[in-house]
């Protein structure tokens, strides 16, 4: 028994260590502050490696698990851990702190805009639309911001298209310092004048999802899902004329905020594998800290990120602040979106004091596709979907026509599979918002054998209309006219509809209006820090598109475009990002406080009718 008992026993002390050497390994992200210009770039990492060793049990195993060591400006690394690793790290004296990345957390936040807000300078605007700092067009006094250098950090970029031309363009500013890198389809000839500088990080992406998929994303500096190509095109894309989304809606010049800016692509997020482009990607904290910190180093002036939480993030946990924070240090101003999370409060993205937080709002420009209802009643909805229907179809509310077994707080949704094709053949279907993606809910209704649909608001959406190009004729509705078309369906036994084919409408009262979907104020991080600062357009934005990506990113979807509409606090945040480095190329010695405090002060409270904004 006694030996039985030993034996146990060393049993034991053996597979202690063994199993310790098995224990879940996972991205940390440990932090020492700032560099203090001492040591070269090599001494660096090697210091950064010696940290590694004194927890890993070999030089090699230190060498095997570091995914990044932050060299520029933010010191620190990131590295395959185990709990027990990062808890030893954590204590060391010099380390400031080590957290962990969590994939999923951070995701981005997914025309006439500028002539909108005042950045056209063609004669015969109203005062109301004219931005005129000195007397003079800040667009021609800023040179159309032809010295600024702005860092994008998101999905890529499309390098052909037009809107990324460098025609024209004088030589690359001497200031400049990084790079062109080469990857899958893009070569060093896809950088220019315009586009200076591109470069990936995917070592926490592949740690975490495994090798990038070929069929999902390219693994270089390409965008194949179009968010990143669209944010830059926003902040400093040329004007092209005669462009047009499909369908030709918004026909007219497309352009940016900056023109002749410069830009610098460092793209940090990724298709996540094996889901819907629609659903969303990913930006690993790891990959974003390390694109920061080159960007510093690199010589961007702005950098804009379109990128944030679901929740909002203590400072000692926020990667995007953290980052803003050194770049804040050498006078370069971090662009944020707020977040999509709204209109509940609280909600807010990106809360740093040093960051300028961009929440979304609508421009006066609509796309009518009105509603014409068996009692006559006109109904003017939104749209921009290239199909029409000729005559009247009967009209029935997804509540009605549900299979059995729906949730009953999900039957007028539309969701996946919830729609009984013998109730929804050959007609329209009214489709609440709520749960789902909106391109979603047509899709199910044309799987059903619907002829249409009407996308009605819920009351938390209020008079929100987002646009979408959907695979059947469709129109958006507000939660008022929704309850008049529900009243209409329950006041006959016969009820029908049209839908109007859609049309652009210019001068569109009122504007601009919050987005309902915009995140939220107060700031939970910090109460005494008033956010988001500032609002800019961010609903319908047109602007450029990957080609290698679908208007709405479904699967479903083999169509093509140029350009495409997208909605967020993702599209508000680079025209932001274009204003600053307008003021940026006047006023180069300004402070990032300066610019972003003439930004908000000089800001409108009134719409085009004159009346003041909600808050």
């Amino acid at each position: 028994m006694k030996i039985i008992t030993m034996y146990c026993f060393f049993l034991f002390l053996f597979l202690v260590p063994l199993l310790a050497s098995f224990a879940e390994k996972k991205v940390y992200i440990v932090y020492f502050g700032e560099h203090n210009g001492e040591k070269a770039l090599h001494e660096i990492e090697k210091t950064h490696l010696s940290y590694l060793q004194s927890v890993k049990e070999s030089e090699e195993g230190a060498k095997s698990s570091i995914l990044y060591s932050y060299k520029h400006s933010i010191n620190g690394f990131a590295a395959k851990l185990t709990p027990d690793e990062a808890s030893k790290l954590s204590g060391m004296e010099e380390v400031v702190s080590v957290f962990p990345s969590h994939p999923g957390k951070y995701s981005v936040q997914t025309t006439r805009s500028w002539e909108f807000v005042g950045l056209d300078e063609r004669k015969g605007q109203s005062s109301w639309n004219k931005f005129k700092m000195g007397g003079d067009y800040l667009l021609s006094k800023a040179n159309y911001g032809k010295h600024v250098i702005i860092g994008v950090m998101d999905s890529g970029v499309w390098p052909e298209s037009p809107s990324f031309s460098d025609e024209g363009m004088d030589p690359i500013p001497k200031s400049w310092k990084g790079i062109c890198q080469e990857g899958v389809a893009f070569n060093s000839s896809h950088c220019n004048k315009k586009i200076i500088g591109a470069r990936y990080y995917v070592k926490g992406f592949e740690s975490q999802f495994g090798p990038v998929n070929a069929t999902e994303d390219y693994l270089s500096p390409r965008d194949m899902d179009g968010h990143g190509t669209h944010t830059a095109s926003t902040a400093a894309g040329r004007q092209v004329s005669d462009v047009a989304a499909l369908g030709g809606f918004a026909k007219g010049t497309a352009s940016g905020g900056a023109p002749l800016a410069r830009l610098a692509i460092y793209k940090a997020c990724w298709a996540i594998p094996n889901q819907s482009k629609a659903d969303g990607n990913t930006c690993l904290a790891e990959d974003m800290l390390a694109a920061m910190d080159d960007a510093i180093a690199d010589g961007v002036d702005i950098l804009s990120v379109s990128i944030g939480t679901r929740e909002p993030l203590p400072y000692h946990h926020d990667i995007i602040g953290l980052g803003a924070l050194h770049a804040a240090k050498r006078n370069i101003l971090v662009v944020c979106s707020a977040g999509n999370t709204g209109p509940a409060p609280g909600t807010l993205s990106n809360p740093a004091p040093w960051v300028i937080t961009i929440g979304a709002s609508s421009l006066d420009r609509a796309f009518s596709a009105p509603v014409i209802l068996g009692n006559g009643l006109k109904i003017i909805g939104q749209s921009v979907t290239p199909y029409k229907l000729k005559e009247r179809y009967p009209l029935v509310y997804a509540g009605d026509v549900v299979v059995s077994g729906v949730p009953q707080n999900a039957t007028g949704q539309c969701l996946p599979g919830s729609l009984d094709p013998h109730k929804v053949k050959g007609k329209i279907v009214v489709c609440t918002r709520g749960d789902g993606l909106r391109v979603g809910k047509g899709i199910e209704v044309k799987r059903a054998g619907g002829v249409g649909f009407i996308l009605a608001n819920s009351q938390a959406n209020g008079n929100e209309l987002s646009c979408d190009a959907h695979f059947l004729p469709a129109t958006a509705v507000t939660y008022d006219d929704r309850t008049k078309i529900l009243e209409y369906i329950n006041s006959t036994k016969n009820p029908k509809a049209m839908i109007s084919p859609a049309r652009t409408v210019l001068h569109y009262k009122p504007a601009p209006f919050m987005a309902g979907f915009t995140s939220q104020g107060p700031n939970v991080v910090d109460p005494n820090i008033l956010k988001p600062d500032i609002t800019a357009p961010g609903l319908d934005i047109l602007a450029a598109w990957s080609e290698a990506s679908s208007p709405t990113k479904f699967p479903e979807d083999h169509r093509s475009v140029k350009y495409n509409f997208l909605s967020g606090t993702s599209m508000s945040c680079p025209h932001v990002s274009g204003a600053a480095a307008l003021l940026r190329a006047i006023h180069s010695d300004w402070s990032i406080a300066a610019i972003k405090s003439a930004l908000m002060t000089t800001t409108w409270t009134t719409n085009n009718l004159a009346l003041a904004q909600r808050p």
